[in-house]
């Protein structure tokens, strides 16, 4: 089967920031921010400031509605690294407390950068974030190569995809050529945002390969969009039996892989994997 088809500030600059937010709000960003200054009362090092975010403070509402906390803020439209929350119930004069019990590591975490909040009675549902920052065009070459890593790991080992077995499998080898043509379907889905083999003018993944000079028995094509790492996006093929058919048929013997930013409606990556067996 070819193709399935920052310098600290003290807690009180942090506040004159906030603006408009409610007093309650702002106490509650408060007593964030002062556990973060203070390591948790001095048994943690101490971590920046976090930064307020509009598009957190709707993810901690869809929250507190009922959204898990990892769907409210992919339905904010913050597009998350990391990210961690809390919710506290009780007084206003015990929020330091009742954090602190929720989870002060978490809260004090040095990876977070930006927090929202929602505020319903006495209770806070708390969401902190990190941003997905896009890998640079420089970094392709080591996202390659960690993908080429998992791939032949997997393929030495052998692998089960839904109802077919599949035993070890020869290692691919990293080409020049199937990535360039795979940079270029990424580039154009990212572009015109779409996620398809077959590109806008018609042709397969094949017809790519073939319109560069590449002479090939067979060809293979993963395609994916979201996963933010070679990890993740492997991962992805491998849980997915047609994909993971492409991993692991014996007949390939090279790969290559590239990823695009969206540049449409989705920002996030488009991941483009080829898998070929050039003729001898």
């Amino acid at each position: 089967m070819a193709i399935p088809t920052s310098s600290h500030q003290w807690p009180w600059l942090f506040l004159a920031a906030l603006g408009a937010v409610t007093t309650a709000r702002a106490d509650a960003l408060s007593a964030v921010q002062i556990l973060r200054e203070g390591g948790c009362g001095g048994t943690l090092p101490a971590s920046p400031p976090l930064h307020h975010n509009a598009q957190l403070d709707r993810a901690a509402q869809a929250w507190a509605e009922g959204r898990q906390p990892a769907a409210a803020i992919e339905h904010s439209g913050y597009v998350a690294q990391s990210s961690a929350s809390a919710h506290i119930s009780g007084p206003d004069s015990s929020e330091i407390a009742l954090l602190k019990r929720s989870g002060c590591r978490t809260l004090t975490d040095r990876a977070l950068s930006d927090i929202g909040l929602y505020r319903r009675g006495r209770d806070s549902w708390l969401v902190l974030a990190a941003p997905y920052t896009v890998p640079a065009r420089a970094q392709a070459p080591v996202l390659a190569a960690r993908a080429l890593q998992l791939v032949n790991d997997v393929r030495a080992r052998g692998r089960r995809c839904g109802e077919k077995s599949f035993g070890p499998a020869p290692p691919v080898r990293l080409s020049g050529p199937l990535a360039e043509v795979a940079l270029g379907h990424a580039s154009d889905m990212a572009l015109h945002d779409y996620l398809e083999h077959q590109d806008l003018s018609g042709h397969s993944p094949a017809d790519r390969v073939r319109a560069i000079g590449y002479r090939e028995t067979l060809v293979g094509e993963n395609i994916a969009y979201g996963p933010q790492s070679a990890d993740e996006v492997v991962q992805g093929w491998l849980d997915s039996p047609g994909h993971c058919e492409n991993i692991m048929d014996p007949r390939f013997s090279e790969m290559g892989l590239a990823f695009a930013a969206g540049q449409a409606s989705r920002h996030g990556l488009y991941w483009v994997q080829l898998l070929a067996a050039p003729r001898a």
